[in-house]
């Protein structure tokens, strides 16, 4: 079994290595630009954690990794534009570098060159896996459209945003997962099992971005704190503050949400204030951990040796304890 470190390593010199030699150069150095930026790589990291459950030779799907890597920093790319963010990674977004334009059009280039890299998984597998990706992506696309319609309702329900997450951002974990388990040959059981694993897995992840975002360290957390308090994000946080709110709280957050000019520091100090009153830190943890256990309960019905499954529990745990 490789480490998570070691297949990290491999998968950054694989990207790192790419070279688009078709032209124009316009249409490639932002998709160039984007890759470089690096990140966590968590979903080829765990596509590849699959398949190395049931096979050593991880090298032979460092393409397909590489699909779901550049599918993603595609899906990053766009979000960028439509958030109008100025940073990404620390480094400048591709619309401020190179015009929205641009951004659009290369980050199309990134989704059929996501398509190509997927493609070239063997041909035995090649229908399934594909199946995977294609619902995966139009998945992420409606979770999408979903987060940008809450932006305009102030009625969200906890299931509403479970599910919202569960599109957005889950799914391509869990996708990673079965698609790689599902190139290491395992049954069409474990893939399950193991897909069930990276969506509960993604679940918590994204609470626990809604979380940092109120209660990290800014120091550690590499970007200000109360990003979603100031444009009214329906996190969880907020969802919760909201369902719980005594009536005059209720009242204050109204006027939060609401106002159009406000000082950002007073708005939240004053949001987070309330958080705390009402109880939504608890709420969110607790939530955090029902997520974590169904995933761990998802990895546990894997068939496989618990001395192989022990990576990714490891990565789990890292990641539900992240202040990062």
């Amino acid at each position: 079994m490789f480490a998570v470190s070691e297949l990290l390593e491999r998968i950054n010199s694989h990207i790192a290595g790419l070279q688009f030699s078709r032209s124009p150069q316009g249409l490639y150095d932002p998709i160039t630009y984007v890759l470089s930026m690096g990140g966590k790589r968590i979903r080829p990291v765990l596509m590849l954690m699959a398949y190395n459950l049931y096979k050593d030779d991880v090298a032979r799907i460092f393409d397909v990794a590489t699909g779901i890597e550049v599918y993603h920093n595609y899906t990053l790319l766009h979000d960028d534009l439509m958030d109008k963010a100025d940073r990404r990674r620390g480094k400048e977004t591709v619309h401020k570098v190179w015009g929205d334009n641009a951004a659009i059009l290369s980050g199309d280039a990134m989704l059929v060159l996501a398509y190509q890299f997927m493609a070239k998984c063997p041909e035995e597998h090649l229908k399934e896996v594909m199946d995977v990706f294609s619902l995966t992506a139009l998945e992420i696309c409606e979770g999408q459209q979903l987060d940008m319609e809450f932006e305009r309702r102030k009625d969200v329900k906890e299931e509403e945003y479970l599910e919202m997450i569960r599109l957005k951002t889950s799914v391509l974990l869990a996708a990673s997962l079965k698609i790689g388990a599902l190139l290491g040959g395992a049954s069409p059981e474990d893939a399950n099992r193991l897909y069930d694993f990276g969506m509960n897995l993604g679940v918590a992840f994204q609470l626990k971005d809604d979380f940092l975002d109120v209660y990290g360290d800014p120091a550690v957390f590499g970007k200000n704190i109360g990003g979603d308090i100031l444009c009214n994000k329906k996190t969880y946080m907020l969802i919760k503050a909201f369902e719980h709110a005594a009536d005059s709280q209720r009242g204050e957050l109204d006027g939060w949400v609401d106002a159009e000019s406000f000082n950002p520091t007073e708005k939240i100090a004053a949001v987070t204030n309330l958080y705390n009153q009402i109880g939504v830190r608890k709420l969110c943890e607790e939530k955090m951990q029902e997520y974590c256990e169904r995933a761990a309960g998802s990895l546990a019905a894997v068939c496989v040796s618990d001395e192989k499954k022990a990576g990714l529990k490891e990565l789990m745990e890292s990641l539900m304890h992240r202040n990062v």
